[in-house]
Formats: structure tokens, sequence, C-alpha cells
């Protein structure tokens, strides 16, 4: 049953003919013996030999009398709801008969994505499917890391008429199961650096109609009589309205460096990877300001620079999600590309936050380059601790320091050009810094 389900691709597609009916080897044997004990007999003059093949060619003839016209119909079933990582995964085999011949034997098998840990999934099943019905293999499960995880090909070889007749392995194709990732407490109570549309939740810095009190002012053409204060006009005798600032929405940028991957990912229960740190993060921090009705986008630092554009909403928090799924590292050469990422991509008044390990120079630069141009920008470390490059040679260690060493002076770098750095903790992790974020942001500019 290995050899039954082909590898994936377009060249498995045109190598596999149509499902047909073929004698098995049983069959051939029967007819072998039986023409064997036949012509002995004749060439012998021995009826003995004659009415010892009789029952060979009996049993052959009652078996092939009805013959199956139908090929099997197999299906592979997946649940495609909600599934986070770590979450119970409802996968299966249904094997269908749509013949009048029952089937005596029918071997099914599927392969499964390594993150997908469905019970006895590694095994054939041999199971009996009888006349115009089917038979389903449940595979229960859950999974350990998310992504687009596939469930199949499966394929099954059906055996009939005694087993003197069997079906060429049936093929289907794989079913794809949609893995979320675990969103990590996260929580911010700080003010945003910048807020710069009509409505939202956060204290901009600009005066309006809000709940936040700036001051008292004297009354002016144009203020609403519901702002006088009357403690301080009687007081001063002359008519103060109470000033106020505007709540407005924010918009956060979550850029995502996928120049690189360290670390080994050993699942939701294992340790994480680089990929697995950041993609974690990005859905907990999306999650929280969106749910705070602040607009997020996402976008890739790599050669695809993938982007997502800027939303609110429950709706865009599924978006989000889905575009997590296709997160890759980029293992390529070719980094990214000026005309494809750069400063002008960013607005002026968002908040980026950028995922990176800092293992590529040219991520060091490109965190330099967006503090430079008086973009808010947080830098949010998602290197694991103690990852360790594979031990090649005894130089492996000094190596490795002699690098850590370099990362250190980087990071001392970047806080010098303005760039605070901090490693994802989960809840509360970036709330000092977004506050000196936003104390930088409100503080007077030189000119």
């Amino acid at each position: 049953m290995r050899a039954a389900v082909p590898p994936q691709g377009p060249a498995a597609d045109e190598g596999w003919a149509a499902p047909a009916w073929v004698p098995t080897r049983a069959l051939g044997r029967t007819v072998l013996l039986t023409g064997l004990l036949l012509v002995l007999g004749v060439a012998l003059g021995r009826v003995d030999l004659v009415l010892l093949a009789a029952p060979f060619a009996v049993g052959a003839a009652i078996g092939l009398r009805r013959m199956p016209r139908s090929a099997p119909e197999l299906t592979v079933d997946a649940n495609e709801e909600h599934i986070v990582e770590g979450g119970s995964v409802g996968a299966g085999l249904t094997v269908a008969n749509p013949d009048v011949i029952p089937y005596d034997l029918v071997v099914v098998r599927t392969r499964t994505s390594p993150w997908l840990e469905l019970r006895d999934a590694d095994r054939p099943f041999a199971i009996t499917v009888a006349t115009d019905g089917w038979t389903a293999v449940e595979l229960p499960g859950e999974a350990t890391r998310w992504g687009r995880h596939e469930v199949g090909p499966a394929a099954a070889r059906v055996a009939a008429c005694g087993g003197l007749l069997a079906c060429r392995p049936v093929v289907t194709p794989a079913r794809r199961v949609r893995v979320y990732p675990e969103t990590e407490p996260f929580a911010a109570t700080e003010a945003m650096p910048a807020a710069a549309g009509l409505v939202g939740n956060h204290r901009s810095r600009r005066p309006g109609e809000g709940g936040e009190l700036a001051g008292v002012r004297p009354f002016a053409p144009g203020d609403r009589l519901r702002r006088i204060d009357w403690r301080v006009s009687l007081r001063t005798r002359d008519l103060h309205v109470a000033s106020t600032l505007s709540d407005r929405d924010a918009e956060v940028l979550l850029l995502l460096d996928v120049l690189g991957e360290a670390g080994a990912s050993g699942g939701v229960k294992g340790r994480a990877s680089v990929l697995d740190t950041t993609v974690r993060a990005a859905a907990a921090i999306a999650e929280h300001y969106l749910q705070r009705g602040d607009r997020v986008s996402l976008m890739e630092y790599g050669s695809s620079a993938r982007r997502l554009r800027a939303a609110t909403g429950r709706r865009q928090y599924l978006t989000v999600l889905e575009w997590l799924l296709d997160v890759r590292a980029d293992t390529g050469d070719q980094g990214p590309h000026e005309h494809v990422f750069g400063a002008h991509h960013v607005s002026s008044d968002a908040l980026v936050m950028v995922l990176t390990p800092l293992v590529d120079p040219r991520s060091a630069d490109m965190l330099a380059g967006l503090s430079q141009s008086g973009r808010f920008t947080v830098a949010v470390d998602t290197l694991p601790v103690g990852v360790t490059p594979p031990n090649r040679s005894p130089w492996t260690p000094i190596a490795t320091k002699l690098w850590r060493m370099e990362r250190e002076n980087v990071l001392g770098r970047l806080r010098e050009h303005g760039v605070p750095v901090v490693t994802w903790a989960g809840a509360g992790s970036l709330d000092l810094v977004l506050r000196d974020v936003s104390r930088l942001a409100s503080a007077p500019r030189g000119r």
C-alpha cells in the first residue's frame, strides 16, 4: 500500500491510469492449476485428475458469475472548523461501494502532515464494504503546529469475487486543514504614539470632542454651551469652557522579518522557532488592537514583500489569521529591494512593530532607516532563548559566542538610533516600550 499512494504533483496524475478491475494472482493460479490438471488427465487417461480439477473450475466460475462494473469511491474527510494549535482534528476515510457486488476486502491508507498527530494514521486499515453501502475509518487526533496541513493523498485497493478480482489503487487528492496560531495573551494599556483616524478609543494630542479633559480655556465663538465650566466662570467673572482631547483610532503595522529562520519547531507543546514566535506574536498583537477598534496592517520583509491592507473589525482579524498561515522563511539569497519595500510604503502616523530575530544585517539597516524617516518604530526580538547553530566543528561554540557579542552591539546601536528593542514575552511585554514611544512622540521637537 505504500506504493499505492503516489507523490503529489502533475506528474503523479499523469502516471496513474483510471481504476479498473484486473485478475489477481489467485485467479491466475486457479486457471493454471485447472488447465494443468485437465491436460494431464487427458494425456494420461486419468479421470481422477479431471475430477480433481473440477472444484477449481466450478469455484472460479461461481465467483466470476457476477463481476463488478464500478470502481470504489474513496473520500478524505477533514473538519474545516476554527482549529487552533493544540486543538482536536476530526479526519477520516470513507469507502463507498456503488456496485451490486460486495467487497470482500478493502485496504486503505493515507498520508498525513507530521504536524497532525492522527491516531493510527501510519498504518493501513482492512475493512469490508457491503453492497451499495459505505464504511468509514475515523482518524481522530490533534494539531500541533499552525499552518496549512494536508490529510492525504489516500489510496484504496479492493478485492472482490472471492479474491479473484482486484481494483487498481484508487487515489484521492488530499484535503487541506487550516490550523491557526495560538494567540498568546497580550495587553498594552499605554496610549498610542499617534492617532490619525476620525474616531477611535485612543486619546490623541489634538483637541476635539472626546471624554478626556485637556484643560479650561476662555469661551470662544462656536463653543457649545454644555462645555461651559460654571465654577471657573463664576470665580473669574468670564465664561470658560472645558477643553477635551478627541478620541481617535490608530494604525498598527506589523512588519514580519522573514529573512531567516533559527531554532527547531517542536509544535505547540515544544520549543518555538523564530517563525513560530513571529506568527504567534503577530496574531496576539493584531487581536489586541483589532478588539480596541484600531486599524491593523501586515507586511513581510523579504523577497516577496507580501502586504495586507489596513482594516479593522472581526473580519480583518480572520483575514490576518489566514494571511499568517502563508508566512514562510525566505531561504533564498535575494533580499528585499528598495522599490519593493521602503519607508515610503509606511504611513507616517502608523505605529510600526517589527518582529525580527536580528540575525541578518539587512534587518538592522531596515530598522535604522525607519527610525531616521520619523516613523514610530518598535523592534520585537523573536529569537528564541538559548538557540544555537548545529555543532559542525570544534570552533562552533566560540563562533556562536562571537556572534552573540556582535548581536548585542547591534542592539545597542539600534537603541542609540532611538529604536527600542524588547523581547517578546507575552502579556505586557510591550507596555513599557509603548509608554516610552508615546512620551517621545508627545515631546516637542526642535526646528
